[in-house]
C-alpha cells in the first residue's frame, strides 16, 4: 500500500512499522483527530478466510475492552471497502520493542529487565481479570516507549476465556519458542500459559538466549519435558541466585508450580532481584504448589518425626549450604514425689495465719505492759516495742519482759 493511501477515509498511511504472518502494521495519521496511530491490516490472502477474519475481529473486540497504561489501546476497527481489507486502529507507541532492544544490546541488566517484566505483569493481570488471555507474549509484543513505559501489544490471537475457541484441534498459535508446554501439546491456553511465556521473555532479557533452543515444535515439546534450562546465574553471573530460582518456577513444565497470577509473578521477580527466595514466603510460610522443586525426602528412619523435621529448602541451600541443626530445649524436671507441692491458694492461707498470730502477739504485749505499769508504785511508764519475725520469737521476748518487771 502506498504511503499516500487513505484507510476508511480517515487514516492516511505514512509508513510501515512491521509485518507479521497474518497482518501488516502501518504508521498513519488520523486526519480527524490529528494524531499518529498504528493501523493493523489483515493480510490480503486471508481476507476471504472466515476463520481468520473471525479471529481478527475478535482481537479488536477483546483488546478494545482493555484500557490500561500497560496495554496498547485500540481506538477503531472495521472493513475498508476500497482496499477490501480488515483493519484495527491502535495507539502508536514511539520507542522500541524488546525484540529490537535484545537485537541491539544482547541482554539487559537486572534492574531494567525486572522493571520491564513488572510493568508487563500489570498489563497481563488487568487482561486476565477481564477474561482475556494474550496467548502470544514475546519480546516483539512488549513495546518500551521513549519515557520507559512498557505496553503489551498485539492481542492478535487472544481469546476471551469465557468463549469457545475457534482454533481447530491440534493447531497451535503463537511463536513456538515462547509457547507453554500445554500449548505445544495443542491444549487450551489459560492465564498460566501467558505467565510461562513471560517467564521465557524474562529468561531471555537476563541472559540473551532462550531457555530451550529447538528447530521444530515437536523438538521444543520434547526438550521441555526432558531437559532443564541452564541456570541463569551460570550464563549471567550478575543475576542473583534467588532471581534465577524465581524464573525457573515461572517456566516450570508443571502449571501448578508457576505463580498463581501475574501480580504474584511480579512480586516473585522483584523479590528475587532483592535476594529473597521464592520458595519461602516470610509472611505465609512455604509457597503452595512447589512440591516438586522444594520438598526434601527424609530417610526411612526419620519419617516418624516428619512433623518436627520436615522443612522446605531452596535449591541453593540444598546444593551446598549446610542446614542448621535445630536447637534442643531441655524440658523442665518434674518435682520429686516426696516434695511438698503448694498451690497458690495454700500459700495465701499460710501467710494470713502468720499475720493473725503476729497481731494477737502484739495485743498481748500491750496489755501486759499496761497491767505492770499500773501495779508499780512509781509513776513511770515503760514502753517496749516488740518486733518478732515469728510467733516463737515474740513469745520469748514477752517472757523476758514479764520476768524483768515482776522481780
Amino acid at each position: 500500500m502506498s504511503t499516500a493511501a487513505l484507510i476508511n477515509g480517515r487514516y492516511r498511511v505514512e509508513g510501515r512499522l512491521g509485518v507479521g504472518g497474518m497482518s501488516t502494521v502501518l504508521l498513519a495519521l488520523d486526519e480527524r483527530l490529528e494524531r499518529h496511530v498504528a493501523v493493523k491490516l489483515l493480510a490480503e490472502h486471508l481476507a476471504d478466510d472466515p476463520t481468520f477474519v473471525s479471529r481478527f475481529r475478535r482481537e479488536a473486540l477483546a483488546a478494545a475492552r482493555l484500557v490500561h497504561p500497560n496495554i496498547v489501546q485500540v481506538f477503531d476497527s472495521g472493513f475498508d471497502e476500497h482496499t477490501h481489507q480488515h483493519f484495527i486502529v491502535m495507539e502508536y507507541v514511539p520507542g522500541s520493542s524488546c525484540a529490537e532492544i535484545l537485537r541491539d544490546r544482547g541482554h539487559l541488566d537486572v534492574e531494567q529487565a525486572v522493571d520491564i517484566v513488572a510493568q508487563a505483569c500489570r498489563g497481563l493481570e488487568y487482561a486476565h481479570r477481564h477474561g482475556v488471555v494474550h496467548r502470544d507474549v514475546k519480546p516483539g509484543n512488549l513495546l518500551v516507549s521513549e519515557s520507559g513505559v512498557v505496553k503489551l501489544a498485539d492481542f492478535g490471537i487472544a481469546r476471551a476465556t469465557g468463549q469457545s475457541s475457534i482454533t481447530q484441534v491440534g493447531s497451535v498459535l503463537g511463536t513456538a519458542a515462547y509457547l507453554s508446554p500445554e500449548q505445544a501439546r495443542g491444549e487450551g491456553a489459560g492465564p498460566s500459559a501467558d505467565l510461562y511465556s513471560l517467564g521465557v521473555v524474562t529468561y531471555q532479557l537476563l541472559s540473551g538466549r532462550l531457555p530451550y533452543e529447538a528447530n521444530s515444535l515437536a523438538e521444543l515439546a520434547l526438550k521441555q519435558q526432558r531437559e532443564s534450562p541452564i541456570p541463569l546465574q551460570r550464563i549471567n553471573p550478575r543475576v542473583p541466585p534467588t532471581l534465577a530460582e524465581a524464573v525457573s518456577l515461572v517456566i516450570s513444565v508443571v502449571p501448578e508450580e508457576r505463580p498463581r497470577s501475574a501480580s504474584e509473578l511480579s512480586q516473585m521477580v522483584r523479590d528475587g532481584a532483592r535476594g529473597v527466595s521464592p520458595f519461602v514466603d516470610g509472611r505465609a510460610g512455604p509457597r503452595t504448589g512447589m512440591s516438586t522443586a522444594a520438598t526434601r525426602v527424609l530417610p526411612a528412619r526419620g519419617r516418624e518425626q516428619v512433623t518436627a523435621e520436615t522443612r522446605v529448602v531452596s535449591p541453593s541451600t540444598a546444593a551446598g549450604a549446610r542446614p542448621r541443626t535445630p536447637r534442643t530445649v531441655p524440658a523442665r524436671r518434674p518435682p520429686a514425689d516426696d516434695a511438698p507441692v503448694r498451690t497458690p491458694g495454700q500459700e495465701g492461707r499460710r501467710r494470713l495465719v502468720w499475720a493473725l498470730l503476729a497481731a494477737v502477739l502484739l495485743v498481748v504485749v500491750v496489755v501486759v505492759v499496761g497491767v505492770l505499769a499500773l501495779q508499780r508504785s512509781a509513776a513511770v511508764v515503760h514502753y517496749h516495742t516488740v518486733v518478732a519475725s515469728g510467733w516463737r520469737s515474740g513469745i520469748a521476748q514477752l517472757q523476758h519482759i514479764i520476768s524483768t518487771y515482776t522481780q
